[in-house]
């Protein structure tokens, strides 16, 4: 069943009807002013944290998921009959009621036609800004003239921290105040008694203070108590002012508050009306009323629209392309991307799932998410890159989690002996050099970078202090300890534990070490690493292949799990790809491994992370039993390591099986079926359900997560093979044999790349020929010092 369609003009993802799987979402804003919203209207804002700056509700959870939200409910004065610029939360009968929404960038256009009156209702976040507009064009269709009266509504929390909000009742209940001010703004105001806390992340007097407006149209009554408005015994669905026509101009004094605003408007036969909604944080009395005299107008409105767009079209251009798989075009020019790089912004912290249990940023979801827009906005990810350098602790290790507007480095506490991770820093391998490659600035391997507790040193004393931590911390068998977790954090081995998921990342870091090293002039420390790498390999052979596969970790009492002896959990993705990834395996191991990820974890809808499901195995050591058979770690479809297969098949050269894997977790090859996927078609999800469960395909927790980054890095870099590496950009395509070429237009160093790639030999992977602006070339690298400002790249393969 399909809900919608790809606009790539637009750079937008059209719902045309309303009633989807789940609420299928959008994000506004930035890292300090964000918000969700839905296809519906729902969502929530908040203020730099999801956790500590929430200042519009949303019950998680609930049913509908996505309420309350940014609601305009409307009201026919003569007849009586209501409804919502959005098909929810009234919810009239989808026969009478139309409703189209389209999800662009960073912005949401919600479209409805009701009782013969036609809305367009767009939603939004102006650059720099911390407020956002809710602009609404309502028309009568109708061949008479029409009364109607039109509410705003938005729910304030009680308190900007979540837990006290939906906790803490005894406290929160009666803090809030809500009054309209003399210049006709709605002042919400927590504390307002107290002189704001400037230590605090909400700071000045923006602290825990909202305030809304009304521009365009006569102020006919207003609402800040949700008792009032929606009534005792009333709901979203069915407020009991909206029922009435007429608002009661409550002032909020405890219990709970809202924004909501009346007008009365007269339209005669085709007539339009536009005004605006301004809602933002802030004292009303000052930051509120600034903004309404400066940007208070249909006219300033529609500039900063325009220049929002501007903004993010920008990012998304990039990397264009044009393949033979409209939906991946639409991933690569748009989606992907787009997902990329709101994963990037806000990690795991805020999303209709994400509840404020992940406040700040995962460090090593964070390094790996630079992966994914590093090419967009190099200059963002070195930043990202340098605040994440400087939540490595001294003795190489990290910090959990980073929260960047409280970082303070060289101050930080060192997190207890078993809370240390064992993958953390071992995502710089992957995160550097990817930005060095992009940029081609080898200087950003001798910056000076403070650890997060005490000391500093180089970036690439960084990577040093990276590896030895691992060197430093093995086990029986000469492997690294898990530690109290590697990536799959429902994996506990014991602290002394070993992890060859670990190892192969290891083995990659000590590679990428050592070439980084001879890249500087320096030969010792590239010797050491291949010396340690040399070791480390002879440990890995001699233990961790069972004879098909690589096993997947050893417990500290010697337990080894994933071989064939063991009736659960016997295949673990992870160690088959990234045997091949860090180049460990043998030519024999790495096609014999790969060939049963294919046989025992490949389904119709993506690669299980492990088979078969835990039941008997303790929860000691695989905690994920405590999940359903089939989904998450539980032989669930983790969606974050898709990309690491898609890789490992590319660079074996099976593009027709890689190009398999990837259309099979891409969320666009769903949009013609989405009662299967249910989640949104255009974004990632952390985990889909596999066929052990009896509903395969179901996708969950959509927009955050690692898969994000790696399915765009895996489709571009390995799949199209447009590889950015110091000298220039690699073009190594490993694509699907029945593919023609296809088109690229790629953003390098400040130039611009036209590729053409053609294949008349039917390959998947091989460069027969490569010219630049009409030369020949003698490999498949294109020299970033040939390079003009436009240049046509001519590639052959065969």
């Amino acid at each position: 069943m399909q809900y919608g369609y790809f606009d790539d003009q637009a750079k937008e993802y059209v719902i045309t009807r309303p009633d989807t799987p789940q609420s299928w979402s959008n994000y506004l804003g930035s890292t300090a002013y964000g918000a969700i919203i839905t296809n519906n209207a729902g969502g929530y804002g908040f203020y730099k944290s999801g956790a500590r700056g929430r200042f519009l509700r949303l019950r998680f959870n609930s049913v509908p998921l996505d309420q309350p939200g940014r609601y305009i409910y409307l009201r026919d004065q003569e007849s009586g009959d209501y409804w919502s610029a959005s098909w929810q939360p009234v919810a009239k009968p989808l026969d009478q009621y139309e409703s189209t929404c389209r999800h662009g960038t960073a912005y949401t256009v919600i479209e409805s036609r009701y009782s013969d009156i036609h809305t367009t209702a767009t939603y939004f976040v102006p650059l720099g800004q911390t407020f956002e507009y809710w602009r609404l064009n309502v028309t009568n269709d109708s061949g008479r003239p029409r009364q109607l009266a039109l509410f705003s509504y938005c729910e304030f929390t009680n308190q900007w921290n979540t837990e006290q909000d939906q906790v803490n009742l005894q406290y929160s209940l009666f803090i809030v105040k809500g009054q309209k001010t003399a210049d006709d703004l709605l002042r919400i105001a927590i504390h307002d008694n107290l002189t704001p806390d400037p230590r605090t992340a909400q700071s000045d007097d923006v602290t825990m203070h909202a305030w809304l407006a009304l521009i365009g149209a006569p102020l006919h009554g207003y609402d800040t108590s949700r008792e009032a408005f929606l009534g005792t015994y009333g709901g979203y669905h069915n407020p009991q002012v909206v029922r009435e026509g007429q608002c009661g101009n409550s002032d909020a004094y405890g219990d709970n508050a809202c924004g909501a605003l009346q007008t009365n408007l007269t339209l005669q036969p085709g007539e339009s009306r536009e005004l605006l909604i301004m809602l933002g944080i802030g004292d009303a009395h000052t930051i509120g009323k600034r903004a309404v005299a400066e940007f208070g107008s249909l006219a300033r409105a529609a500039v900063e629209l325009q220049a929002l767009k501007a903004n993010w079209h920008a990012r998304l251009g990039s990397l264009t392309v044009q393949t033979p798989d409209e939906e991946l075009n639409h991933t690569i020019n748009v989606w992907g991307l787009y997902n990329s790089l709101i994963t990037f912004a806000w990690s795991r912290a805020a999303s209709l799932v994400y509840n404020g249990e992940r406040d700040g940023l995962g460090f090593r979801d964070s390094v790996q998410d630079i992966l994914g827009i590093a090419a967009a906005i190099p200059q963002e990810a070195q930043a990202r890159l340098e605040l994440m350098l400087t939540g490595q602790l001294a003795n190489g290790g990290a910090m959990p989690i980073v929260q960047p507007f409280t970082h303070r480095p060289g101050h930080e506490q060192a997190p207890a002996l078993e809370e240390y991770r064992s993958d953390d820093c071992l995502w710089f391998f992957n995160a550097v050099p990817a930005l060095v490659a992009e940029t081609g600035d080898v200087n950003f391997y001798n910056k000076v970078l403070p650890y997060a507790d005490a000391g500093e040193d180089t970036v690439f004393g960084h990577l040093r202090r990276a590896l030895e931590f691992n060197l430093e911390r093995t086990g029986r068998n000469n492997l690294p300890c898990g530690l109290s977790a590697d990536w799959n954090d429902c994996l506990r081995l014991g602290y002394y534990g070993e992890s060859l998921f670990v190892a192969f990342q290891l083995r990659l870091g000590l590679t990428v070490y050592a070439d980084i090293a001879t890249l500087l002039g320096r030969s010792a420390e590239a010797a050491w690493a291949l010396a340690q790498r040399d070791a480390l390999d002879a440990s890995m052979q001699a233990c961790a292949w069972d004879g098909d596969w690589f096993i997947w970790a050893i417990t500290e009492d010697g337990t080894v799990y994933g071989t064939k002896e063991y009736e659960e959990g016997q295949v673990y993705l992870n160690t088959q790809v990234w045997a091949v990834i860090s180049g460990a395996a043998t030519p024999e191991q790495a096609q014999r491994c790969l060939q049963t990820v294919q046989e025992k974890l490949a389904t119709p809808y993506g690669l299980m992370l492990c088979a078969p499901p835990l039941v008997k195995t303790s929860i000691e050591v695989m905690r994920a039993v405590v999940f359903n058979p089939g989904i998450k770690e539980n032989a669930g479809i983790f969606n974050h390591t898709q990309g690491w297969a898609v890789m490992a098949e590319c660079m074996m050269g099976n593009g027709d099986r890689a190009y398999d894997y990837y259309r099979a977790a891409m969320p666009a090859a769903y949009n013609d079926r989405a009662e299967i996927r249910q989640m949104e078609p255009y974004v990632q999800g952390q985990t889909t359900y596999s066929t052990f469960s009896p509903r395969p395909g179901n996708t969950r927790t959509s927009w955050l997560t690692g898969a994000a980054a790696w399915s765009y890095y895996s489709a571009t870099q390995y799949i199209l093979g447009l590889r950015p590496e110091l000298a220039g950009l690699r073009i190594d395509p490993c694509i699907p044999a029945a593919w023609e070429g296809f088109q690229a237009t790629r953003r390098f160093r400040g130039h611009t790349l036209h590729i053409t790639v053609t294949n008349p030999d039917g390959v998947c992977r091989g460069v027969r020929s490569l010219t630049l602006n009409g030369e020949a070339l003698p490999d498949n690298l294109v020299p970033a010092a040939k390079l003009t400002a436009h240049n046509q790249v001519g590639v052959v393969l065969g």
